[in-house]
């Protein structure tokens, strides 16, 4: 009977439950890789992380002291059910006192990176160019965006302008981990 109790219990604790594995495409990580030029939040720097959300998930970076051109070099993942969601990123500076202030934010689709990924595009030269983003009024980007196979990846290198503040970018870059057991692209 003993024995009966504990493979149940092992049953439910192994795997994530499977209505969401079933609806999940897989995960998308964004690499935060630095910001360039961000506001003066300070008296002559500031103290910059990074939020980022996607529908209900919210993940942040570390804190860089004094730097206004900061190098998080950092992974977020995210579960992506829905591929329409886009992800919205804020930076703040740490305030040790007061509320952290704002330091401006962007927002960035992954549907076209998504898209380049189901091409299922193999053997290419590292560094081949898939498709590009054009910065438009509609999205925050600074500078094209390229979506490159390299090194058997499909990457895709942001830049996005900052929203609602002086000045600043930041750099990312999105990569694809395919889950075993989810739906999958």
């Amino acid at each position: 009977m003993e024995q009966q109790h504990q493979h149940k219990q092992q049953q439910y604790s192994a795997s994530p439950p499977k209505s969401l594995m079933e609806n999940l495409l897989g995960l998308v990580r964004v690499r935060v890789k630095r910001g360039v030029n961000l506001a003066v939040r300070d008296v002559r720097s500031s103290d910059p992380y990074v939020v980022l959300k996607m529908g209900k998930q919210k993940l942040k970076t570390r804190v860089i002291k004094k730097d206004v051109n900061p190098e998080w070099n950092e992974d977020i993942t995210f579960s992506v059910v829905d591929q329409n969601l886009p992800i919205s990123l804020t930076v703040y500076d740490h305030d040790t006192f007061s509320k952290d202030d704002k330091m401006g934010d962007a927002e960035f689709e992954i549907l076209p990176f998504i898209e380049a990924l189901r091409m299922n595009v193999t053997g290419l030269p590292s560094g081949t160019v898939i498709s590009r983003i054009q910065p438009s009024k509609q999205n925050c980007l600074a500078d094209e965006s390229c979506i490159t196979y390299t090194n058997g990846k499909v990457i895709q290198d942001i830049i996005l302008r900052l929203r609602n503040v002086e000045c600043g970018e930041v750099e990312i870059q999105l990569h694809w981990i395919d889950l075993p057991g989810c739906k999958g692209l």
